[in-house]
């Protein structure tokens, strides 16, 4: 059990949790999840929620291999406007800015965020890591080489579960360093990675417990599940709830999805035949 404290706002994970995924973005790889009016993004994160989901993470800008780089000040027109509204319509909302700009990051927390969701873990970003430590909210790290333009010709790894173990370890000392108080790690399923490579790092996901932090896994319709299956994200869904089921065995407490219900359904499923496993 752990507990994500922000300002004043706490969440208990005493079970696995679901983090809903609100793309403001025009080009995620997942058309459905794509919400650029304001009515769409409130609608949306009201099902989120009625659902289950404990966390919205909302990001501004794809980060599918080869997406588009937006600046800091692009990403804040798009995210900025809907976390002000969100913070309004849902007040009991634990919201979460899917970021690597330190600049929207802070921006997005002092609009009503709670935490930051770094793909970069600080890397793409110099600023970030004081930002953070300056805002004191939880900070989840995820593991990539490069950026989202050049993540996939960056998959040549001796051993990735051991390699993206210890990055996860170098990155979790520098935040600690800077003295961020919360941090939950995420192995970056689909970035930089092959297929193989992360249904290696499914497989061996509990190594990962060794770092003493809370796992988030993000796999959601990825390319690796639609590619094995034979199908597209559209048809993703049972791939996803499969591997979330095998994610949460070995470890994983949040979970991120674009399929709230279906995540939150799987999670009491397994709360009812593990009820002492967290």
């Amino acid at each position: 059990m752990y507990s994500l404290k922000s300002k004043n706002r706490t969440i208990v994970v005493d079970k696995p949790i679901v983090m809903g995924i609100l793309n403001v973005t025009p080009d995620s790889f997942y058309t459905p999840s794509r919400v650029t009016v304001l009515e769409e993004i409130l609608l949306k994160a009201e099902q989120m929620l009625t659902a289950g989901a404990s966390i919205l993470d909302i990001g501004g800008q794809s980060t599918r291999p080869g997406s588009q780089w937006l600046t800091a000040e692009e990403e804040h027109a798009r995210v900025i406007p809907p976390i002000e509204q969100l913070v309004k319509e849902f007040p009991t909302a634990f919201l979460s800015i899917d970021t690597f700009h330190a600049k929207v990051a802070e921006a997005a927390i002092l609009a009503g965020a709670h935490m930051v969701n770094d793909i970069s873990a600080g890397l793409l970003d110099a600023d970030m890591l004081s930002t953070v430590s300056r805002l004191q909210v939880p900070y989840v790290i995820m593991h990539m080489r490069g950026d989202p333009q050049t993540m996939q010709l960056k998959t040549d790894y001796k051993n990735v579960v051991n390699e993206v173990l210890v990055f996860l370890t170098e990155r979790k000392k520098a935040c600690q360093a800077y003295g961020i108080p919360q941090l939950i790690v995420d192995p970056g399923i689909g970035f930089a990675k092959t297929i193989e490579q992360n249904f290696e790092l499914m497989a061996n996901l509990e190594a990962f417990q060794i770092l003493e932090l809370p796992l988030l896994l993000g796999l959601s319709r990825k390319s690796f599940i639609y590619k094995t299956l034979q199908t597209d994200p559209a048809g993703a869904l049972n791939g996803s709830t499969f591997l979330h089921a095998i994610g949460l065995q070995k470890g994983a407490t949040i979970l991120r999805v674009h399929d709230v219900q279906e995540a939150v359904d799987g999670i009491n499923l397994f709360n009812a035949l593990y009820p002492n496993l967290l």
